[in-house]
């Protein structure tokens, strides 16, 4: 069952992929979920407390996304591409976008590991796919993915990175 923090999290995750984060206030945020500042501070404690749930949040719902995957896919490369078309999908590409903008604001100093998650989970994947994935390969694949969303993200353009991620995720198999 969610929690009303659960719920204003989702609330406010929907508001900054579409309207960005940026530099806006508690205040700010709080009138367009329809809550008051004092409430995100009751469940985040700061700004940052927000920012660092609303990066959970997103990264936690492309793992479970990647993970339900790994159970209708046949092959690593299979499961990248399948990935990689929902990312660069127009209702999940302002997600992808608040990640990167919530990786800039928060990576300022140690302890901000975006990656620990994801290799954690590859192990397994790729035990659902019968696959072996090593450390080394599943960070690769994370670094490639995540380096060819910023290519979409500043180009505009997903034809090319699409190109680019195909020739990588044939060396997969």
């Amino acid at each position: 069952m969610a929690t009303a923090r659960d719920e204003l999290l989702n609330k406010i995750v929907d508001e900054v992929a579409h309207r960005g984060l940026g530099d806006r206030s508690l205040r700010d945020l709080a009138v367009a979920v329809g809550t008051s500042h004092r409430m995100l501070n009751y469940h985040f404690g700061s700004r940052d407390g927000l920012v660092t749930a609303i990066v959970g949040e997103v990264e936690a719902r492309e793992r479970a996304f990647v993970r339900d995957l790994a159970g209708t896919v046949n092959t690593p490369a299979e499961l990248v591409q399948t990935l990689w078309r929902q990312l660069i999908s127009p209702e999940v590409l302002p997600f992808v976008s608040l990640f990167y903008e919530v990786v800039a604001l928060t990576s300022r100093g140690p302890g901000k590991d975006f990656t620990l998650a994801w290799l954690t989970d590859a192990g397994p994947i790729a035990d659902k796919l019968g696959a072996t994935v090593g450390p080394g390969e599943a960070r690769m694949s994370v670094a490639v993915v995540r380096g060819l969303l910023i290519d979409v993200l500043t180009t505009g353009e997903v034809d090319p990175a699409t190109r680019a991620l195909d020739a990588f995720v044939s060396r997969l198999d």
